[in-house]
């Protein structure tokens, strides 16, 4: 079966996926959006597979590299579970709610929005030069359970219903609001996003939305970019994961921006 598939694929197109892959996996390990770089190539490569089905490939290679990156940031980051819990919960939730409609709606009518806080999250994050190198505040625990909640249900339901960017949306949101360190804030965004990958998946899987053989190729370059990029995301710090963070944040602005002028013909 498995060279049955190799055979009806160009060997370039597996050689482009695994080493885009490879990359996705790298930049997921720090600050998440991978998913930028995975989804668009498979969007090229199979034009006309199902929007569900490409999405359902994409998280199988996606959850097996975030979960190796979060294993690597375990044990060099410690956790307070209780919170890490309540996101996750609220995250498994909320991605499995939004895995259920992504057929329903067309999720081109929130690209323009997403443009919009992509943008002020680059101009935030590129003049407050301080962000995320430091713990910024001590929010009382009961306000902690609370925020984190909110930020499961609502970057759980964008990542169930439509996804790319959503480790960077996990990493701004507990430096902005939870106070986190940038590497603090990665290793919590690796473990939940292991949670929505997984509600997710749930529903592609039982609708029968994957390529299997092509998402284990995809996923054993992706392991090894997340093994690289989360170790060097340990060694060199918060001012390493905030340069790459904006890279990525750049880098969603213009792809975009692009998709948004594009669907309305300019």
């Amino acid at each position: 079966m498995f060279s049955n598939f190799l055979s009806d694929y160009n060997s370039w197109t597996l050689l482009a996926l695994g080493s885009l892959a490879f990359i996705a996996g790298f930049i997921d390990s720090v600050v998440g959006g991978g998913g930028l770089i995975q989804i668009p190539a498979l969007l090229i490569s199979f034009p006309n597979a199902p929007i569900a089905t490409l999405f359902g490939t994409n998280k199988i290679a996606a959850l097996a590299g975030t979960s190796v990156a979060a294993f690597h940031y375990a044990k060099r980051i410690t956790f307070d579970f209780k919170l890490l819990f309540v996101i996750s919960l609220s995250c498994f939730i909320s991605s499995f709610t939004g895995a259920r409609i992504v057929s329903l709606i067309n999720v081109q009518v929130l690209k323009p929005l997403i443009l919009f806080i992509l943008i002020a999250i680059a101009v935030y994050t590129f003049f407050k030069k301080d962000l995320g190198s430091v713990k910024t505040k001590e929010l009382p625990y009961r306000k902690q359970i609370i925020y984190g909640a909110f930020i499961g249900l609502i970057i759980g339901f964008y990542d169930g219903f439509f996804g790319p960017g959503t480790g960077s949306f996990f990493v701004l949101a507990f430096v902005v609001v939870l106070g986190f360190e940038f590497v603090q804030a990665s290793a919590y965004a690796k473990i939940v996003n292991c949670v929505t990958n997984i509600s997710a998946l749930i529903v592609f899987i039982k609708q029968g939305n994957y390529m299997l053989e092509l998402a284990l190729i995809m996923a054993v370059m992706n392991i090894t970019g997340n093994i690289i990029g989360s170790k060097l995301a340990l060694k060199k710090g918060n001012d390493f994961v905030r340069i790459i963070f904006l890279v990525v944040v750049i880098i969603m602005i213009f792809k975009y921006g692009w998709e948004v002028f594009a669907d309305q013909g300019v």
